[in-house]
């Protein structure tokens, strides 16, 4: 084809040669998973014996596609018309009905990411993985389950082995909420149902989905690693920060020295959550902070309200929250005698609104002294992470959720973008893998 110097069509030899490729790699699998086949009248799985019951053809899954093995399957011997098994996918460690475990995981990480139907779109254009949108689903939710069925053994088992980096000085806990689109069922209504009414009806209600982050800061307060975590709205806060807080006390129990900051907004719930769940849980200094950015907005809302140039006033009461120690006692002290509280804008009263949460929240508002410590003042890291583990993946266009499913995503994309996708993969897999021994 590349004599005469004509232009060839290389895109067409690259697909050519990688079917030609993919060919190969599957009947190497088939070569190698039927050596792992056992054909015995009776064995042991760890320490329940098994009888041979027949021999069948079973297909397995790779990232090439799939290919078909011959195998003996057995049944327990102490369980009345048990589940068969078979030594191929026991010392495999295959998911589900046949996926061989990187093809599993590979397929997981791309429905972390988007939909089942662009990750078969993916796969389709890069030629490897070539199953159905459908596939690419069951696939994502088994490994899902699996994962939250040990997910507190595994995240233990991870924060033990984490490296922290080495110019951390400080780590910071932090806590938002964010609205999640997720199935309800809808209550039928009274009389006979119409023609083609849904047998189940349901509805999209938005609820609360919480969202949590561990960061390490260097000397200067800026993050270094972000560790993310997230929990469905039926699950709670409480529960999400319990394990947090787990986390952050093996990190001081190999690293004493770190700083503690708990961060939020001025929500209350999130301000006593925090508290509450990580801060009394802690043995050592905690120091809570209200985010620095939130009471910005706030102020600059006001400020045009009050005599003089609102920018100039700004630039000034930003100065002195960040360089003087409690600049927010001598702000609200400002905004209370400019007798401007009750001027409204709209339906807002924007001087009352920032009086209310200086009043709430001025003794978590020394941020001059917080950035003397080199500790952060800001919850830049979980409101980003709000972005990328919810709405980017979890409210797009049609989306909705019930709690299993969004569940079993929503974890799965926090190991992605915490940078711990091949260890936990490696945790959540590992006990599928099975020794088989040829019973006496």
């Amino acid at each position: 084809r590349g004599s005469g110097g004509k232009a060839v069509d290389y895109a067409r030899i690259e697909r050519e040669v990688g079917a030609a490729t993919a060919g190969i790699e599957r009947t190497a699998h088939a070569g190698r998973l039927s050596r792992l086949d056992i054909d015995e009248p009776k064995i042991v799985v760890g320490r329940v014996p098994h009888t041979r019951v027949g021999r069948y053809a079973q297909t397995y899954y790779t990232l090439a596609g799939a290919v078909a093995v011959e195998r003996s399957v057995y049944r327990p011997d102490d369980v009345r018309n048990g589940k068969v098994v078979d030594t191929v996918s026991l010392r495999a460690g295959v998911v589900a009905d046949g996926w061989l475990p990187q093809t599993a995981r590979a397929m997981a990480h791309h429905v972390q990411r988007s939909t089942p139907r662009e990750a078969e779109d993916s796969a389709a254009e890069v030629g490897r993985l070539p199953y159905s949108r459908s596939s690419f689903d069951r696939v994502t939710h088994a490994v899902g389950e699996l994962y939250s069925e040990r997910n507190h053994e595994i995240e233990d088992a991870l924060i033990t082995t984490y490296e922290a980096p080495a110019e951390a000085r400080s780590v910071s806990v932090g806590l938002d909420r964010v609205a999640t689109p997720m199935i309800e069922p809808r209550p039928r209504p009274s009389g006979r149902p119409r023609a083609n009414a849904p047998k189940r009806p349901i509805t999209v209600a938005w609820r609360m989905a919480w969202v949590a982050t561990v960061t390490l800061h260097d000397q200067h307060g800026d993050a270094r690693h972000t560790i993310r975590y997230g929990a469905m709205p039926s699950d709670g806060a409480t529960s999400l920060l319990e394990g947090v807080a787990g986390d952050v006390q093996e990190l001081l129990r190999q690293h004493p020295r770190l700083k503690v900051a708990l961060l939020s907004d001025g929500a209350h719930d999130l301000v006593e959550l925090l508290a509450v769940n990580v801060g009394r849980r802690l043995e050592c200094e905690v120091t809570q902070v209200v985010d620095f950015w939130h009471l910005v907005e706030k102020l600059a809302a006001a400020a045009p309200l009050l005599d003089g140039d609102p920018k100039a006033r700004m630039a000034r009461w930003r100065m002195r929250l960040l360089n003087v120690e409690y600049a927010a006692i001598d702000i609200l002290h400002e905004l209370r005698t400019s007798d401007r509280e009750e001027v409204q804008v709209g339906e807002a009263r924007p001087v009352h609104e920032a009086i209310t949460y200086l009043a709430n929240h001025h003794s978590r508002m020394n941020y001059a002294k917080v950035r003397a410590a080199g500790l952060p003042i800001g919850s830049g890291n979980v409101e980003a992470t709000c972005k990328t583990l919810v709405q980017v993946r979890m409210k797009r266009a049609g989306s909705r959720w019930n709690e299993s499913t969004g569940c079993h995503v929503l974890q799965l994309r926090a190991l992605a973008v915490s940078d711990r996708w091949s260890e936990a993969m490696e945790l959540t897999l590992r006990p599928l893998r099975k020794s088989v021994r040829v019973a006496a």
